[in-house]
């Protein structure tokens, strides 16, 4: 009886899996929501309950960035500083993680500044990502000070009347 009511379980669990990939791979094909259409293509690129097809993941992670999910610029932003799933190309990695930072995207933010301080980007945009980090809220202590510490570096190569204009508060 044990075993039997565990199948019914494993198939009952099995099927709310496959209506709730169906019910997202809807979202993002047909009703193109950007959050479902990052979610999706996460799962596309990966193989997430699906077979991997990361051309199609990054194309729908792509859609989602397009129309301003802040979750899917970073993420592309990401995949393109680590060359993972795309060749390596940290300028366009600056282009999506810049847009995703101006969006309040925190792990953009810090991912910008250290791509800032590698010597990728422009140093117009120094003080906007100084800005946003120093304008960044957290409780996790490890978050805080790494936040700290690139707020320090960035601070080296940015001119002193920048800096302080920077650390204006962030609805300024």
């Amino acid at each position: 009886m044990y075993k039997r009511q565990t199948l019914n379980n494993l198939e009952n669990d099995i099927f709310i899996v496959i209506s709730i990939y169906r019910d997202i791979e809807a979202r993002a094909q047909t009703l193109k929501i950007p959050a479902y259409q990052f979610l999706w293509g996460d799962m596309l690129a990966w193989g997430v309950c699906v077979d991997a097809e990361p051309e199609r993941g990054i194309n729908f992670m792509r859609q989602a960035a397009d129309q301003g999910l802040p979750e899917g610029l970073e993420q592309l932003g990401r995949y393109y500083s680590k060359g993972k799933l795309v060749q390596q190309d940290k300028e366009r990695a600056v282009v999506f993680l810049r847009e995703a930072s101006m969006l309040g995207n925190q792990k953009a933010q810090i991912e910008l500044v250290e791509l800032f301080l590698d010597g990728y980007g422009s140093p117009y945009d120094y003080e906007d990502a100084y800005h946003w980090l120093y304008n960044a809220v957290t409780n996790d202590k490890k978050t805080h000070q790494k936040i700290a510490n690139c707020l320090s570096k960035l601070e080296k190569l940015m001119h002193p009347k920048a800096v302080r204009k920077a650390k204006r508060p962030l609805e300024s």
